[in-house]
């Protein structure tokens, strides 16, 4: 049976990620600080659900905590390493940026120097499509350049793709940054707009639509975006000496970033109007500058993915919404 380390267990991409592994029967050491960013309640109700596993455990703590990640990572001795936690959101690190260093930089550092005293197979490291900033060439490729960050959300993983370079390079230690393109499904996080939008809109509450609704995302379910991290967990770094087209592959480290996208853009109106089909409510909706630290569009490029893998992400964003607001009517016990 192998094991597998991951951070940011409770969290929504971790917490369908862990369950993917364990009904895989892989052993899962979760790691999770169990924040007030969002609702307590929600991240331990994944929790609960992770726990009927046998398999899988859970340390709560921050992953500034030094000695505790420390502790965790060699008791584990995981195969592979996946690390998710992180603090998330674009509006609040303008808000709140002291918790981004913390987490995202000193709590990644951490991560990888345990990392060191286990040497997993693959550490697997989450980054964002936000790290593409005010790159206007679409859709994005790994390759592209991605000096431009418009928030420091973004910054910080940007700095933890270039932490996790150097690392690997120094150490030998094969590392896949992946990039996510807004992820969306059940269980997901309250402060998302699918979940803002599902709530206010079954309330009978406006929405903020900004931009004037002139946005666009690639909206990437979140059971294709586990399934193509589980398939990078076994596209080491280096260990293959084929070539793959498009490839990120670093000329000096067993290192490489890949996207994780639907490769369709998607406009705001349109998302909404999905939510009022699944819904069977309209929308009440208050049109809004842009918000700053936005980007008005994401569209990924996922060849690398599919060439890496053999699959990419391809879920209808009509089906996916279709499934978030069916989890969120039994979840929340919204009949009407």
């Amino acid at each position: 049976m192998k094991s597998v380390f991951v951070t940011g267990s409770a969290g929504f991409i971790g917490f369908h990620l862990a369950r993917l592994l364990l009904e895989e029967g892989w052993t899962v050491a979760g790691y999770d600080g169990m924040t007030d960013y969002y609702d307590v309640t929600l991240k331990q109700r994944r929790h609960q659900l992770l726990s009927a596993y046998p398999g899988f455990t859970a340390t709560e703590a921050m992953l500034e905590d030094t000695d505790q990640v420390m502790d965790s990572v060699t008791e584990a001795q995981p195969d592979v390493i996946i690390h998710l936690a992180a603090q998330a959101g674009v509006r609040y690190s303008i808000e709140n940026p002291r918790a981004y260093v913390d987490a995202n930089i000193i709590g990644s550092f951490n991560l990888m120097q345990a990392a060191l005293a286990v040497r997993p197979r693959h550490l697997l490291m989450a980054s964002t499509s936000s790290v593409y900033g005010a790159n206007t060439q679409m859709p994005y490729a790994e390759k592209h350049k991605a000096d431009t960050q418009m928030s420091f959300y973004a910054a910080t993983k940007k700095a933890n793709e270039a932490m996790a370079h150097a690392w690997a390079h120094i150490h030998g230690l094969p590392i896949t940054m992946f990039r996510f393109f807004t992820v969306y499904g059940p269980w997901g996080r309250p402060d998302m707009a699918l979940f803002k939008f599902t709530k206010a809109i079954l309330e009978g509450k406006p929405i903020d639509v900004y931009n004037h609704g002139e946005m666009w995302r690639d909206f990437t379910y979140v059971d294709d975006l586990v399934l193509g991290v589980r398939r990078l967990m076994d596209a080491v770094p280096g260990e293959s000496a084929t070539t793959i087209d498009g490839d990120s592959l670093s000329p000096v480290a067993p290192f490489r970033a890949v996207n994780i996208g639907n490769s369709d853009k998607v406009r705001l109106e349109d998302f909404i109007d999905a939510i009022e089909a699944a819904s069977g409510r309209k929308a009440i909706r208050n049109y809004m500058p842009m918000q700053p630290g936005d980007v008005p569009a994401t569209w990924a490029d996922a060849t690398l993915l599919r060439n890496l893998t053999g699959d990419a992400p391809q879920t209808d964003i009509t089906e996916g919404v279709s499934r978030f607001v069916a989890w969120y009517r039994g979840e929340y016990d919204v009949s009407a």
